[in-house]
């Protein structure tokens, strides 16, 4: 999942070595927290956070069959 959040974000932002993915697992969720450049966000979130809401519903979709939720949090 931490490959197909990077894969995803990396074309989208200008400074692609400023994308860090870390994952906080915990009995019932998995947060995975996404940081990247400070002039980045912008274009991660998108005008309405139509872009964050994209990327959120694409691994809400690929998620494993585990009972856990995941989330995606954008620093």
């Amino acid at each position: 999942m931490k490959a197909l959040i990077e894969t995803i974000v990396m074309p989208l932002v200008e400074h692609p070595e400023d994308v860090v993915v870390t994952i906080k697992e915990e009995e019932n969720k998995i947060v995975y927290h996404l940081q990247v450049h400070p002039d980045d966000v912008g274009k991660v979130i998108g005008k309405n956070g139509r872009i964050a809401k994209a990327i959120r519903t694409i691994v809400y979709a690929a998620k494993n069959n585990e009972n856990k939720r995941i989330y995606l949090d954008i620093m």
